[in-house]
């Protein structure tokens, strides 16, 4: 063990993922080791959620499992969504933790390391940020973004202001704080050197970027200055867009540019206007309707994604059945969908958790059940297309079959989504590279995912 390497856990989305490549690049270039295994690291760091329950469950065993086998000399820092809103709960859950680092201060991973070096009594040390508004700026060179393979996610805000009753995200980040474009473009230009083929988007809210900057329709305005400045990135991918504020600019714009991939993440969380009012969420279905249809008719082979929290306090056997319709009228390319999860603070605590857990289960069986028939079909409609597929990696295929890479086509977002099983075709030598975006022939269709024959050349 040396005091200049570390060890870094990085738990939660792709927004925390980012965060933690950040305090990883900052370690790094300041002459910081990284290693796999905690017991060689002077500095042991976990990027916690604070989400919902199990996330925070799983946030409390990953930095207690490193706290019971804490050597002296090591630290143990907390950083992240957990400690920023129950930091003192959080030392007093798991002892041994010598500092704690919030969601908005990863910058300041080293100002905090030479403090607990240099504290002459070994009570644990706080750096959050009293308000929670608050915003570091100095970013530097820092890349704001996290690469997988050849695939890469931008942050381009932090905080939200929305007031949906069910999220905890506004208490821990606080309110919205875009990026600059110009700090966005940098990333992107320097992903492009880098040989990413795909950048994904990402932010509590991506529609409502620029909003803080005295931008109108931002996320549009970024998306054309994007493909401007990276032609090379092949994929430009958006998630987590809000209802009723993809505008018709927006729509007009992923039509337009050949780099922004025709598939959206808009999570609805419901179907059922009541059900929507108590969550805080826009609840005019109508809209939802309208919009969708406008951008399926704008936007060719549009892919849409959305998410459903089932359970919801005061959710009746009807409500539940109205979503059930409304999911199988729209027929989403890909739904997720989870149960409702309490939070304390949030603006739906008064309403309590009474839908019994094994009512939520049973709605959330036959919401997916549903889906996947959908999907099913959906994925069957594109037997004998061809469609590109990014390769990621190669698969294992079975005794005297043909090899397999693995990929996505351009409806499927990194780990949420589906994936594409390519055989080599017989007339081409091999199969292609990790990295490449090769056409694939569509020959099955699994409920989630597809496979085909590398078409390069055929």
């Amino acid at each position: 063990m040396t005091s200049h390497t570390f060890h870094l856990v990085s738990l939660g989305c792709a927004k925390n993922t980012v965060d933690s490549e950040s305090i990883g690049q900052i370690l790094t270039v300041n002459g910081y080791t990284h290693t796999l295994d905690p017991q060689q690291a002077g500095v042991l760091i976990v990027n916690t959620c604070g989400f919902i329950g199990p996330a925070k469950e799983e946030s409390y065993q990953a930095l207690a499992d490193l706290a019971e086998t804490k050597l002296d000399g090591q630290l143990l820092i907390a950083a992240g969504c957990l400690t920023q809103r129950y930091g003192q709960q959080v030392l007093e859950r798991v002892p041994g933790i010598d500092g704690l680092l919030g969601t908005r201060r990863w910058m300041d991973i080293l100002t905090l390391i030479e403090k607990l070096r240099g504290r002459q009594h070994p009570q644990p040390l706080y750096h959050l940020p009293s308000d929670a508004h608050t915003v570091g700026t100095d970013e530097g060179e820092i890349l704001r973004a996290s690469i997988e393979g050849p695939s890469a996610y931008i942050k381009i805000s932090d905080g939200c202001r929305r007031p949906c009753a069910f999220c905890a995200i506004p208490l821990i980040k606080g309110t919205l704080v875009s990026r600059p474009i110009e700090s966005v473009l940098r990333d992107a230009v320097r992903l492009q050197q880098r040989g990413v083929r795909e950048v994904i988007l990402i932010a509590q809210d991506t529609t409502d970027f620029g909003n803080d900057l005295g931008l109108k329709n931002g996320l549009a305005h970024l998306l054309n200055e994007l493909a401007a400045a990276a032609p090379a990135i092949d994929w430009i991918r958006v998630m987590y867009a809000y209802p009723g504020y993809v505008t018709d600019e927006l729509i007009e714009t992923m039509a337009g540019l050949p780099q922004v991939l025709p598939y959206l993440d808009i999570p609805l969380q419901h179907g059922h206007p009541q059900t929507l009012r108590r969550m805080r969420r826009p609840a005019n279905i109508d809209w939802v309707h309208h919009t969708i249809g406008k951008m399926r008719q704008t936007i060719p082979n549009l892919a849409i994604r959305t998410t459903f929290i089932v359970g919801y306090p005061g959710e009746t056997e009807e409500e539940f059945q109205t979503l059930l319709d409304f999911a199988a009228e729209m027929r989403f390319d890909r739904v997720g969908a989870f149960t409702f999860s309490f939070e304390p603070g949030t603006t739906s605590e008064p309403f309590g958790d009474p839908v019994p857990k094994e009512v939520k289960l049973e709605r959330l069986d036959r919401l997916m059940t549903q889906q996947q028939h959908i999907s099913l079909a959906a994925n069957q409609a594109l037997i004998d297309q061809t469609l590109d597929v990014l390769i990621e990696a190669y698969g294992e295929s079975e005794v005297g079959q043909p090899p397999l890479a693995v990929g996505r086509s351009y409806r499927d977002a990194p780990e949420i989504d589906g994936l594409v099983f390519v055989e080599q075709h017989p007339r081409l030598a091999s199969l292609p590279a990790i990295g490449e975006i090769v056409p694939v022939k569509i020959n099955g269709a699994l409920t989630y995912d597809l496979t085909g024959v590398h078409a390069s050349g055929v």
